[in-house]
């Protein structure tokens, strides 16, 4: 496996880090040193996105004919890289990175036409209804209905845990449009209308309890909601197929990025905490701590350069996105773990993310947020397929049992 990057790899990444130092302004900056949950002010997404797609780079992944910037997969891996160690906005990932595969493989050609370019210049706002209170990582038995009315669906049930959705223009849900089949069977694939009759959004507050508005997960009903049949993406009762699909494009990031972003601003807080009469950093339990995370974040980052080999090679990478979405999570999990140890008492002085708030952080500047940060990756190693049902795949797939 070769690790060094090319002359032309090389100066790709520096026109990179020249786009993010023009482009991420100072209200962009200020608002991701203050998230909990990497999302900011919807209109701060919109910005930052829009200034990527006039650079071309919105959509790494997508191909050249429909907007893609043609990269190859070492590209990809530079861009998220260095878009992560800046600490700029992430683009939301519902509409570029995962209703628009859906679209390119499954939809027909107006489909394409009609959603494809609004999701590429952020016109449309989207989010994902997989999850019901009742069908989570089991999602084949979820059991929201959409109804056959000849010319419309007529949807009722609900969607939880859906991100942003108090933000949405649309939803991409899947319904079961057939009942009394085998769990995978008899599910479609429908774009709804968040502005349509029946529709209510519910705030879910969680436990690193967000300000009013600025919740990150929603409850969405629906009750009599119609749907035009030209929403349905792919065939009738064959949802599965296109959830399936999406999933694959949901796991599998680089996270070695970020992770190392995060360990330097433990390392930040552990030379001016002290413990003992002297930085918390020369404390030898807390610097074997340290030093344990940054071999497995190396790590990481040596298994996602493997899996990039393989992309490179055009090999498929199969179960190693669960590989990446377990480890990732872990050490995410163990990352803000560490930053809340690192500040001590200053974690009990619990300071809610309250929208257009004056009140002034209690503490040093590096005190605000690490102990919310930490509550709020509690979810990462569930959603998107929690890592009990990850490490079942890679039983299967890698291991054969």
């Amino acid at each position: 496996m070769d690790l060094a990057f090319t002359a032309e790899e090389t100066a790709f990444r520096d026109d990179v880090r020249a786009f993010i130092k023009d482009a991420f302004d100072d209200e962009m900056r200020s608002a991701m040193a203050r998230t909990r949950t990497g999302y900011i002010a919807k209109h701060l997404h919109i910005r930052w996105q829009q200034r990527l797609a006039a650079k071309g780079w919105l959509a790494p992944n997508w191909p050249v004919e429909h907007g893609g910037p043609g990269w190859t997969p070492t590209q990809r891996y530079i861009y998220e890289q260095e878009m992560s160690a800046a600490g700029a906005p992430i683009v939301v990932p519902f509409g570029p990175r995962m209703l628009a595969p859906v679209i390119m493989k499954f939809g027909t050609p107006e489909q394409k036409e009609k959603y494809l370019p609004d999701i590429l210049n952020s016109r449309i706002w989207w989010c994902q209804g997989y999850s019901e209170p009742g069908a989570g990582s089991d999602l084949a038995s979820l059991q929201m209905k959409a109804e056959d009315k000849g010319d419309h669906f007529l949807c009722n049930g609900s969607k939880i845990w859906t991100s942003e959705a108090q933000h949405a223009d649309m939803i991409f849900c899947l319904v079961r449009t057939m009942p009394g089949k085998k769990p995978q069977e008899g599910i479609s694939f429908l774009l709804i209308d968040m502005q349509s009759p029946g529709v209510t959004v519910a705030p879910i507050v969680t436990i690193d309890e967000p300000g009013a508005h600025m919740q990150e997960v929603n409850q969405v009903f629906f009750d009599d909601v119609k749907v035009p049949k030209e929403n349905l993406v792919g065939e009738l009762n064959q949802g599965w197929t296109c959830a399936k699909y999406l999933l694959e494009f949901e796991r599998g990031n680089a996270y070695s990025g970020h992770l190392k972003r995060g360990l330097k601003h433990v390392r930040r807080i552990a030379s001016a905490e002290v413990a003992h009469g002297r930085p918390l950093l020369e404390d030898p339990d807390f610097a074997q701590r340290l030093a344990q995370a940054e071999i497995e974040i190396m790590a990481q980052e040596m298994t996602e350069l493997r899996v990039l080999g393989q992309f490179r090679s055009g090999q498929n990478v199969g179960a190693f996105s669960s590989l990446l979405k377990t480890r990732g999570t872990e050490l995410q999990q163990l990352v803000t773990e560490l930053a809340a140890d690192a500040i001590g008492y200053y974690a009990l002085a619990f300071q809610p993310l309250l929208e257009g708030g004056n009140e002034p952080d209690i503490g040093p500047d590096y005190a605000s947020g690490p102990a919310q940060r930490y509550l709020n990756t509690r979810k990462v190693s569930i959603y998107a397929g929690s890592n009990e049902i990850q490490r079942n795949i890679m039983s299967k797939l890698m291991l054969g049992l």
